[in-house]
């Protein structure tokens, strides 16, 4: 993928994360994409990823994902974000969350995720779930 491609997929990417609609975050993956937080165990087709994205869109529903940097290696691309919001979802603590990370991605030959590493400070993001910002 030319980097101009790839980098107005990143910003449909954080668009979609946007968007309450867990199913478009979904179809920027391969069908059998994965996509793993913190090194949890992967979510492995987009079914999964979209279960992924619903427990952060439940938990936030005034969730604004910015791309921040989109940087690329050999390895394939880091997707550089940050994520604000108010958890205020079911059983949330009303706190304001800013927090930053990035995706580590491998594409696939169709220009999918087929895999994507996501990174962030998870000490810090549980106190400001607690705190806030």
């Amino acid at each position: 993928m030319a980097p101009e491609d790839l980098e107005a997929f990143a910003r449909r990417y954080a668009e979609a994360w946007c968007s309450q609609k867990p199913g478009r975050v979904a179809s920027f993956f391969a069908e059998t994409g994965s996509l793993s937080v913190n090194d949890g165990a992967p979510a492995v087709g987009r079914d999964a990823i979209a279960a992924v994205a619903q427990g952060f869109m439940t938990a936030f529903p005034d969730m604004i994902v910015t791309m921040d940097a989109l940087k690329h290696g050999a390895d394939g691309a880091e997707f550089h974000w940050t994520l604000l919001g108010a958890n205020t979802g079911p059983g949330g603590t009303g706190k304001r969350v800013r927090i930053s990370g990035f995706e580590a991605w491998q594409m696939d030959d169709r220009g999918l995720i087929a895999r994507s590493l996501g990174h962030f400070d998870a000490a810090e993001y549980q106190r400001q779930l607690e705190h806030g910002v």
